[in-house]
């Protein structure tokens, strides 16, 4: 026993060390610490593992000088390569880790109080404080970024808890406690919020998941676009909506595709939304030549300078949505309610518009969610791995930045859905699809993208299918939008909540409907 404890004492070149020891943090001077013990477990290794107690040893915890991190604007949260290309990202994982734990101490009333992009020269800046409840949020105001995280996750908070702060946080804080959260916490937070919204029918419900069928055609012909979609529709998806990215940004276009989606709805009588995903001011100028509009759609961005690339404004947005207002009461149809927009967002977007004010990604996403808020849309589609590699470039990142943007825009009160998706020279395959939308299915996304074959002929970038996401709803036992599946139901198209398998007979019927819709177009 002598020998073995007279061996776990410091010797050689350890206790020659010891004898001159630098103090930790920058701090001048050295210090004799030697005649210690290694370790009692004889362990020597531990001063460089996660086990250890100590700050100086321990490298995931070492201290940075914190003139190294003041107003560096550096980013703790998972390695993004948007954030590298802005220089914005941690250098060392020992960086971000020390970055992480000195944003956990932030309060939030600093992060209000100290806004990251002026009021005076950004009009998201001042929209974001000047909608957020104050009143409110003198019950989170106190807690920092690392206790906010701990009141979310905390057992005791439910939906309820959450919803009464929606609109007490603005983006910047969203963004700021899911970079100090694992993908789990962004799941199981995610999955504690509903965000319910209606417009011909009702989404967003617990145990609902919504499929938007997205028949895109290269050449805008209606024909294909219409055969795709009615496809959709025997998969039971459409719920959230049955849109389509023209080829063409023209009014005619645009006019053409709107009048089908319509006809198709008609015929079959399906309590479901359409809409073409044109610039703002085609959708309405189609509006003033008589072409029904169920949602009015706009990509949208964090900051002033990105939306102005975008070719819009705050106002353009706030007078669309008024119009349509309009527009839905002097039709004849069922309206469940009055959410009448639809956004759709990237991390990415504002660099590479070269507008991105020296804030990282994730937050400026959030901005983006905090601008969509105000115009009380029915969905929100964070376009998660579209831009491309340069801001996402591989699996691990696109399903971090999903997660990331999910559990940000449910925390806002949005009803977020998601794009699962990747370019062809993206390091991801459909297994990287399949992943992020299965963790997004346990999150309580709202709906997925269903896509003919998972690839999209007319934007060239892979997505998820009809049948991915009937796979998801049946690992979850999620069904389709209420009224959607009663209408499926009803049709024959379903039994219960799965697709019934038809005869003959009751395909050539349901076939009928299409032949009506595409009359005077083929």
């Amino acid at each position: 026993m002598l020998y073995y404890f007279e061996g776990q004492h410091s010797s050689g070149l350890i206790d020659q060390a010891d004898r001159h020891l630098p103090l930790p943090g920058g701090e001048k001077g050295f210090v004799d610490v030697h005649g210690g013990w290694y370790d009692a477990t004889g362990d020597y290794g531990i001063h460089f593992s996660h086990q250890n107690l100590t700050s100086f040893f321990n490298p995931s915890i070492r201290k940075y000088r914190e003139d190294r991190l003041r107003g560096s604007g550096l980013t703790p949260r998972f390695p993004i390569s948007g954030d590298q290309l802005a220089k914005l990202a941690a250098r060392s994982e020992c960086e971000r880790v020390a970055a992480k734990r000195k944003l956990a101490d932030v309060p939030l009333a600093q992060i209000v109080q100290q806004p990251l992009i002026d009021p005076a020269a950004d009009d998201v800046s001042r929209l974001l404080l000047e909608t957020f409840d104050q009143n409110a949020f003198l019950s989170i105001g106190s807690m920092t970024v690392g206790e906010f995280r701990e009141f979310i996750l905390d057992d005791a908070t439910g939906t309820a808890e959450l919803k009464r702060v929606q609109w007490a946080i603005i983006p910047e804080i969203a963004a700021a406690v899911a970079k100090i959260m694992s993908n789990k916490d962004l799941i199981l937070a995610g999955a504690k919020i509903r965000n319910v919204t209606r417009c011909r029918n009702t989404m967003g419900e617990s145990g609902v998941l919504g499929v938007r069928i997205q028949p895109n055609h290269p050449a805008d012909d209606v024909g294909g676009i219409l055969l795709a979609a009615f496809e959709g529709l025997l998969y039971g998806c459409g719920d959230a909506v049955i849109g389509v990215n023209p080829a063409s940004d023209s009014v005619e276009a645009v006019s053409s595709i709107l009048h089908a989606l319509d006809r198709l709805v008609d015929a079959y009588k399906i309590p479901t939304q359409s809409c073409c995903l044109a610039h703002i001011t085609v959708q309405l100028a189609a509006l003033e030549r008589g072409v029904p509009v169920d949602l009015l759609f706009q990509s949208i961005a964090g900051t002033e300078a990105a939306n102005r690339s975008f070719g819009i404004t705050l106002a353009m947005l706030q007078e669309g949505r008024e119009r349509i207002l309009e527009h839905h009461s002097q039709r004849d149809v069922r309206w469940k309610g009055k959410n009448v927009m639809y956004f759709e967002t990237g991390q990415g977007s504002a660099l590479s518009a070269e507008a991105n004010c020296g804030v990282d990604q994730l937050t400026l996403e959030a901005r983006a969610y905090g601008v969509a808020r105000v115009f009380d849309p029915f969905l929100v589609n964070s376009v998660v791995g579209f831009i491309g590699p340069e801001y996402l470039c591989d699996e691990r990142q696109i399903i971090r930045a999903g997660l990331e943007d999910h559990f940000v825009g449910k925390l806002l009160g949005l009803p977020m859905g998601c794009d699962v998706c990747y370019t062809n020279h993206a390091a991801a395959d459909q297994n990287s699809a399949d992943n992020l939308l299965v963790l997004l299915g346990a999150a309580g996304c709202n709906y997925f993208m269903g896509v003919p074959c998972s690839d999209d002929v007319m934007l060239n970038y892979q997505s998820t299918s009809y049948h991915d996401a009937i796979a998801v709803r049946r690992l979850f036992n999620l069904r389709p939008a209420p009224e959607f599946l009663n209408w499926l139901q009803e049709t024959g198209i379903y039994q219960g909540a799965e697709p019934a398998a038809l005869d003959a007979s009751a395909r050539r019927q349901l076939m009928r409907g299409l032949e009506s819709s595409l009359t005077g177009n083929i």
